[in-house]
């Protein structure tokens, strides 16, 4: 791989900054990648063109990209199905006498909901998508009937499904990092994550704090604008557009069909239960050594699973509500394509994220960043310095995953020879990995939290950015102070 220094790192700013900037996410993302190629080609404008269509083909080339975009389209498919069904209708019928809206009990409705959701996105730690998915899917309607955000709906979507994922390890999460661990000669893995849990202040921290403000019932910032536009009754913001078509979230249940919340939480709770048994099946190997919990999950293929899970809630689904007689054949056939028309937009900025991920690989950004720092480091200073470089790889890069496999890289290595804590080292690496997939515009889990709770992307990014940067903040402090006494 060619070194390109400092350049490497255009290309992921420029989508980032513009993104914000204009809220012309698609053309921002473009236009950061396009200038990527244009560097690998040797600025030949030509060339860059080509490159850039060659780049967003190749996409497809990693069937666990492909995975995910048909599972995004999936995803439309059930949002469908559950409105169509009277599913939604029924869960908003059965929640009126428990979330009140008239104005003595709304305030007391919308911190239960808020709490409720949060609650929601925690248990579900089997897979950050799959909660984040439920999470918006089930409360969006809530939240409109209370005039709750959609941008608040989607940070506390955001905040728990990669946080709480990191901190409750018997996932694909776990089962990833310890296997990088394992890597690094650290012979017992699990004891190793572990270890580092108490230091890992980040996903502990933007819990608390979404516990905190949820509580309070205060906001700060953007998030302070939404609520009282959405309290005005405007879901959006000028020019903003949400991730989902809307023609996708104002679905009316099918005339004749009996409203009913079991006709939604059957495809949502079957995907959620088959989730751990296809993580199993897909991890189980006759030739792994060990045959234990982790080493199967750690083998597992997360993308496979999480597919896998939504197909057969659809055909569960399906099954039962044709014997139901709530559809027909056809309008099982014709729900579902209406469905996947609702997602392309976010199929398109999905398709576009893994591309600039792929490029920032190409350009050797992350491992740019880490041995630029790798120079500078003091034992004092490693475990805030190694948060902030996970940080800023992980927001540049949008992939937690990526950082992690770079910075445990680094970390276990430099805490060994320095004489640091390595359950420091790896917690700071792994703390600031989750920074950029809790937050970054072209991070998928923040994608998806933007998709399931039907909000701007753009919006959602710069409501919820103020948040993590108090964990951020707050973290790196903890990190500088634990650098000098321990």
């Amino acid at each position: 791989m060619d070194n390109y220094g400092f350049l490497s790192l255009l290309p992921p700013i420029i989508s980032i900054f513009l993104a914000i900037r204009t809220k012309q996410v698609f053309i921002s993302l473009l236009t950061g990648i396009f200038i990527g190629w244009l560097i690998i080609g040797g600025w030949n404008p030509l060339k860059g063109i080509l490159f850039t269509i060659d780049g967003i083909v190749n996409v497809f080339s990693d069937p666990g990209n492909t995975r995910i975009v048909i599972f995004t389209f999936l995803v439309g498919a059930l949002i469908t199905f559950i409105q169509v069904s009277g599913g939604v209708a029924g869960f908003i019928n059965s929640a009126k006498n428990y979330f009140k809206t008239n104005e003595n009990e709304i305030q007391k409705s919308r911190k239960k909901a808020q709490l409720f959701a949060a609650l929601t996105g925690m248990l579900i730690f089997v897979e950050s998508n799959i909660s984040a998915l439920t999470v918006g899917t089930i409360f969006r309607p809530i939240f409109d009937k209370l005039k709750l955000s959609r941008e608040k709906l989607a940070y506390i979507a955001d905040s728990t499904s990669a946080p709480s994922k990191l901190l409750i390890p018997f996932n694909g999460w776990g089962a990833f990092i310890m296997g990088l661990l394992l890597t690094q000669g650290i012979e017992n893995p699990f004891m190793g994550l572990i270890s580092a849990m108490p230091y890992n202040f980040y996903p502990i921290l933007v819990i608390i704090i979404l516990f905190i403000f949820i509580v309070s019932g205060k906001d700060i910032g953007p998030m302070k604008s939404a609520e009282l536009r959405t309290k005005n009754g405007n879901l959006f913001d000028e020019g903003s557009t949400p991730m989902v078509s809307e023609e996708l979230t104002i679905i009316e249940t099918k005339k004749g069909v009996k409203e009913n919340s079991f006709n939604m939480f059957l495809p949502l709770v079957s995907m959620i239960l088959i989730m751990p048994i296809m993580l199993f099946y897909t991890g189980y190997d006759e030739s792994l050594e060990n045959k234990t919990f982790f080493k199967i999950i750690g083998n597992a293929s997360g993308s496979s699973s999480v597919l896998y899970s939504v197909l057969i809630a659809l055909i569960i689904s399906s099954i039962y509500y044709f014997i139901k007689k709530i559809m027909t054949v056809r309008e099982i056939i014709d729900n579902t394509i209406k469905g996947m028309s609702g997602m392309i937009s976010l199929a398109l900025l999905i398709i576009l994220a893994f591309t600039i991920g792929n490029l920032c690989n190409e350009l050797g950004t992350g491992t740019y960043v880490s041995e630029s720092l790798n120079g500078v480091l003091s034992p004092k200073l490693i475990p805030v310095l190694l948060f902030l470089t996970s940080c800023f790889i992980s927001f540049s890069t949008g992939t937690s995953w990526g950082t992690f496999a770079i910075m445990i890289a680094i970390a276990v290595p430099i805490s060994n020879q320095m004489g640091v804590d390595s359950s420091i080292a790896i917690a700071a690496a792994l703390g600031g990995g989750l920074f950029g997939d809790h937050c970054s515009p072209i991070s998928d889990t923040s994608v998806i939290s933007s998709m399931a709770s039907a909000s701007d992307h753009i919006d959602h990014v710069k409501t919820q950015i103020p948040y993590a940067l108090i964990s951020g903040i707050i973290t790196s402090i903890l990190y500088l102070i634990i650098g000098f006494i321990s």
